[in-house]
C-alpha cells in the first residue's frame, strides 16, 4: 500500500503535510485579550454596583460574568487545540475547539430564547424602565464588547472556537448598541416598548447565526464533508488521472472546522508513484493539503470491502 504519507523513492518536492501549529498564537492572543477585557469590566461594575447600590449595574456585572466565562472556556478549548498531535491523538486535540464552539452557540441560542420570552411576556403591560442607569450601564458594555469583538473578528475565520467567541460578543454588542438606542427613545419620548422592539432586532439578527454556527459544529462533529467542497467535483478529478481506473472509498471530513482532510483508494492499470503525485496535486486544487491515497492494481479489487 502506498499512501500520501510516506513512500520509499523521492518525490523530489514535499507535500506540505506537516501541520503547522503557529497560527493558533494569533487567535490565542485575541482570545486573551478579549478575556481580560471582559473580566475587567466585570469587576469595575460589580465594585461599582456595591459601592453606588445600583441593582442594575450588579446584574449587568452578572452578564458579563456570563461572558467571561464563555471567553475562558474558549481560550482553555484554544490552549489545549495548539497541543502538538501524538500517538495517542493522531489528529492532534483542535476537536476541543469544536466543542467549545458547540458551547458557546448553544449558550447564545438560549440567551436568545430567553429574550423572547421575556418579550413575549412584557406584551401589553406596563413597566418602568431607569434610563439613565440602563444607558450608563449600556455604555460600559458596549465599550467593552466593542474591543473584544474588534480583536476577535480579525481571527474568527481561523477556528470555530474564535468563531463561537466572537458570536457571543457580537451579541452583546450589538445588545448594547439596542438598548442604548431604546433608552434614548425612552428617555426623551416615554415610548417604553422601543425596549421590547430593540431586543426582538437583536433576536433576529444573531438568532441565525447562531443556529448557523451550531450546525456547522455538528456537521464537523459527525465528520460531514466540509460545505465549500463536493466529493462528486472531487472524484471525478481523481478520475481523469492518467491510469486511474477507479476511484472508490473516498473520504473528506474536518477534525476543526478548517483543514479538510482525506483518504482515497486508487485503482491503476500501472503502479506509477507519479499518480500519487498527481493526486495528491489535484487534491490541493480542493483546498486539501493532508491526504493519504492507496494505490491498488486492477486484479486487487476483488478483495477490497467497499465503504459506502
Amino acid at each position: 500500500m502506498s499512501t500520501g504519507h510516506s513512500s520509499s523513492h523521492d518525490h523530489g518536492h514535499g507535500h506540505g503535510h506537516g501541520h503547522d501549529h503557529s497560527f493558533v498564537n494569533t487567535p490565542l492572543k485575541a482570545l486573551t485579550i478579549a478575556s481580560v477585557v471582559t473580566g475587567v469590566i466585570f469587576f469595575a461594575e460589580l465594585i461599582g454596583g456595591l459601592i453606588s447600590g445600583s441593582l442594575a449595574l450588579l446584574s449587568d456585572a452578572m452578564h458579563m460574568l456570563s461572558d467571561a466565562a464563555g471567553l475562558i472556556i474558549a481560550l482553555i478549548a484554544a490552549l489545549i487545540g495548539s497541543k502538538e498531535a501524538s500517538s495517542r491523538a493522531t489528529y492532534g486535540y483542535r476537536r476541543v475547539e469544536v466543542l467549545a464552539a458547540l458551547f458557546n452557540a448553544i449558550a447564545v441560542t438560549l440567551v436568545v430564547i430567553f429574550i423572547i420570552v421575556q418579550a413575549i411576556r412584557r406584551l401589553g403591560s406596563d413597566y418602568e424602565i431607569d434610563t439613565g442607569m440602563t444607558l450608563v450601564v449600556a455604555f460600559i458594555g458596549l465599550v467593552a464588547n466593542a474591543i473584544s469583538a474588534w480583536v476577535l473578528s480579525s481571527q474568527q475565520e481561523h477556528s470555530l472556537n474564535v468563531k463561537g467567541a466572537f458570536l457571543h460578543v457580537l451579541a452583546d454588542l450589538l445588545g448594547s448598541v439596542a438598548v442604548i438606542i431604546a433608552g434614548l427613545i425612552i428617555r426623551f419620548t416615554g415610548f417604553t416598548f422601543a425596549d421590547t422592539i430593540a431586543s426582538l432586532a437583536i433576536v433576529a439578527f444573531v438568532l441565525p447565526r447562531a443556529l448557523g454556527l451550531l450546525w456547522k459544529t455538528i456537521e464537523v462533529l459527525l465528520e460531514r464533508v466540509p460545505r465549500d467542497l463536493d466529493l462528486h467535483d472531487i472524484e471525478a478529478a481523481l478520475q481523469k488521472l492518467p491510469s486511474v481506473m477507479m476511484v472508490h472509498d473516498l473520504h473528506v471530513w474536518t477534525t476543526d472546522g478548517v483543514e479538510a482532510l482525506a483518504t482515497a483508494h486508487l485503482v491503476v492499470a500501472e503502479h506509477d508513484y507519479q499518480i500519487l503525485d498527481q493526486a495528491q496535486a489535484t487534491l490541493r486544487e480542493f483546498g486539501i493539503e493532508h491526504s493519504t491515497i492507496q494505490l491498488e492494481p486492477e486484479d486487487h479489487i476483488q478483495h477490497e470491502d467497499f465503504c459506502d
